[in-house]
């Protein structure tokens, strides 16, 4: 449970590797967060992100291995993760998706599918099980990393954007599903984020770095937020942009 400041004292970390989730482990780790959990696809990735996790303060970083194009899975990863953190956790972070290569994933029936599984259908099946679990331990907060692609779908990246965009507005709802419970949903949209996923791509405005968004996240789980932006000012752009007509919106840069 939250320790007598509001600060987590235990965290699970679906997708543990990502750079985004490393950064919010350093920060909440320097926060006194102890018990981390980090779960992903690769051994190797997960236990360098353990060592970091170690090396920064936190005393137990158990690693666990999913498979996020399972839905199947889902439930069983989150129990398992549980498990680990020793029963009761206090944040959940949602990390997982895969940005994937838009001239391809349009055309390919199974690229399609699989972008939909990674970055809607396996994080919503595994937030409905990590959900359970917040209310009835009565506590905790599911942090779900969705994106401003997902805000207003583009035509350059709409496999993407529509997959962000539904897991955003799942997000949404089950935070509402949960008031009053005790348990709540922090939606994350972030920027164009600098980082291995999007290095050699074309950056878009209010270009950010892993570390303000782990800023921005661990900010706002102190507050109480429900939607955090990073940077901030992506909610007053987009709250122009999601309003514009559709022949204007179509003449923007790519």
């Amino acid at each position: 449970m939250n320790d007598a400041f509001g600060r987590p004292q235990s965290m699970v970390v679906l997708a543990g590797t990502s750079e985004i989730a490393r950064a919010v482990v350093r920060r909440t780790v320097a926060d006194r967060c102890r018990t981390v959990v980090l779960a992903g696809r690769n051994p190797t990735t997960l236990a360098e992100a353990a060592a970091e996790a170690v090396a920064a303060g936190a005393d137990d970083v158990p690693t666990l291995l999913f498979d996020a194009g399972d839905p199947t899975g889902a439930r069983d990863a989150v129990d398992r993760c549980f498990a680990a953190a020793g029963g009761e956790v206090d944040v959940v972070l949602v990390a997982v998706g895969e940005l994937g290569d838009q001239s391809v994933d349009e055309t390919d029936p199974e690229r399609t599918a699989a972008m939909l599984t990674v970055n809607f259908t396996w994080p919503a099946a595994a937030m409905v099980a990590a959900a359970a679990r917040l209310r009835t331990q009565g506590h905790g907060r599911l942090v779900v990393l969705s994106s401003v692609a997902g805000v207003r779908v583009r035509r350059a990246n709409f496999v993407y954007g529509s997959s962000k965009a539904g897991l955003d507005a799942f997000s949404v709802g089950l935070g509402e599903a949960l008031r009053g419970s005790g348990a709540g949903v922090m939606v994350v949209r972030p920027g164009f984020v600098r980082t291995k996923m999007t290095l050699g791509r074309p950056e878009a405005p209010f270009a950010t770095t892993a570390d303000v968004v782990a800023e921005a996240i661990t900010d706002g789980l102190a507050s109480g937020a429900e939607v955090v932006w990073a940077p901030g000012a992506l909610r007053w752009v987009f709250a122009v942009l999601k309003n514009l007509p559709a022949t204007i919106w179509r003449r923007l840069p790519g």
